[in-house]
This record gives C-alpha cells, structure tokens and sequence, in this order.
C-alpha cells in the first residue's frame, strides 16, 4: 500500500511539473580573449564582479556576478597562459577568440539523468553528464556535472543542463552572498536564430511549450517570439542590415543578449507588455539590458 502511494505521489508530481520547472536559469556566458578585459567593461557600467579562478581545461578562467535569486553572470576568457590545443578545441573557441560577448546558458536540475532521459525520449539529441570543476581563488575545489543539449555548441541553442556535485553556494557566490543585489537575477535570454518557426518548433518539442508571444523590436532588427513563463526569447532578423542580422552574420546563431531582473519601472523599450533599458552598448561591448 505505501509503494503504491509513493508510485501515485511521484506520478503526480512528474504531472504537476512543467515546461518552466526544466528551464530554470543557473547561469548566462559571456566569452571574449581576455578576462580582465570584460570585467573592466562591466565594471564601466557599474556592475563589480568577482574572480571565480581556472577551469581544470588548461584553457579558460572565469569571473561571475551572482543575484539574490541564485543565478549568475559568467564572464569567461582564456587562462594567462592556456594550452594552445585544449583552448583551440574548446567548445566556445571561436566565441572567445572572436570576443563574441554573450555565447551560451545553463539550466539547473536536481536529478540531471532524469533531464537527460527526458530529452531523449522527446528525440533531443543529448549526452550523459560528464564532471568538471574548477579551483578557486581560495583554493576552494568545487566540482559539478554537465549535459550538453542538441546539436549546436554547448549552451548556444538549447541550454545545457548542469547539476552540483559540491555545494551550489561554493560556485555561485564565492564570498556566501550575491554579487549583486541591484538586480534579481537573469531574467531572459535572447537567442539569435535564422529560422524563426523551426526553432520554435525545436523548442517546443525539447520542453512541451505552447505557442510563443510575437512582436517586432525594430531597434534591434528583430522579430522576437517570447514563451511565457520561461526565460527563452528567440529573435530574428527582420532585414540584411539590422543589428541581428549583423550579429548573425559575425558570431552565428545563439545568445545574443541577456536582460536582468529590474525593481524600479523604466525603460526604453516595450516587450510583451514589459519596459525594457539597455546598458550603454558602446562601453559594455555587448548588449546587457534590465527588464521591468
């Protein structure tokens, strides 16, 4: 009787979980040659981070800015002195050679091989998680566990799925609280796509979405198709001379821009009934704005 009840309670819960609870922030990247370099800039807007320390790669070394909701900025760049090849066969390579700015997400999960198992019986291409981590500055080892999601680049279409294997506040906020308490957190991602339909499509079969909210942002060149109550916006290009399409044109398809989570009413822009203001893009090098 109590297996069954614990069958019934699990089928219930698995019900009650949607779309959203598989899309759940844990951190955005942006990628550039040289660390000091990005976090300079961000600081140039009024935004402190914090050195995270090396990756065990031999290639990259990473600066975050974490929020009171959990999730953080990630500013990536090549080690002081990398391993020529394992930067080379990086993943986000060419986002860090060519300074691309915002080139990938993540998601958290509790039980990272359930998410894998999910995906790939809703015909996502997905792999086991594999471990990494990175030495802090502290000398602090953590460690985690990451899934990379389709067929694109790690975290530059879908976003790949990573779960803790040492405590999440060690790699999160490295001095025990956020960074950063002027914003909540990372509010939306806006992802850069040729196909507009097909990569809703692609979408909506990976996390049971219904059909996203349109609407133009002629400033940006951009027709943008938002899913409520996630953070995924995928924008595209409106016409051959917009500032989208010549972002496609220079860094590819992915994120193209991230939106923190503002406490005060503003903004220039207007996106599904929300304001938007934008960071001087001329300072930051890429394109950061808050949504209110």
């Amino acid at each position: 009787m109590l297996r069954l009840c614990g069958l019934l309670l699990g089928a219930l819960c698995l019900q009650a979980a949607g779309p959203a609870d598989h899309l759940n922030i844990d951190h955005v990247t942006v990628a550039g040659r040289d660390l000091a370099a990005l976090r300079t800039r961000l600081f140039s807007i009024g935004i402190q981070s914090e050195y995270g320390g090396e990756h065990n790669n031999h290639a990259t070394q990473m600066a975050l800015v974490s929020f009171p909701d959990g999730s953080y900025l990630e500013l990536i760049g090549a080690q002081l002195h990398p391993d020529p090849a394992a930067l080379a066969k990086h993943y986000w390579a060419a986002a860090i050679q060519t300074n691309a700015g915002p080139c990938a997400f993540a998601v958290r999960a509790t039980d990272i091989a359930g998410e894998v198992k999910r995906l790939q019986t809703a015909g996502v291409a997905v792999t086991t998680a594999t471990k990494s981590g990175r030495d802090r500055p502290d000398h602090t080892h953590i460690e985690w566990e990451s899934a990379p999601v389709g067929l694109e680049p790690n975290g530059m279409f879908f976003p790949f799925v990573i779960h803790d294997l040492t405590a999440r506040t060690l790699r999160a906020m490295p001095k025990g609280k956020p960074t950063n308490t002027n914003f909540t957190g990372i509010a939306k991602v806006v992802i850069a796509v040729r196909d507009l339909p097909a990569a809703v499509a692609r979408y909506q079969k990976a996390y049971g979405l219904p059909q996203p909210l349109e609407q133009n942002d002629n400033e940006m060149g951009a027709r943008l198709a938002a899913f409520e109550g996630t953070p995924v916006i995928l924008a595209s290009a409106l016409n051959g001379s917009g500032w989208l399409a010549k972002r496609l044109t220079r860094s590819g398809e992915g994120p193209c821009a991230f939106l923190l989570g503002g406490k005060q009413k503003g903004g220039t822009s207007h996106w599904f009934g929300r304001d938007i203001s934008w960071f001087d893009q001329a300072k930051l090098g890429w394109r950061l704005g808050v949504q209110y």
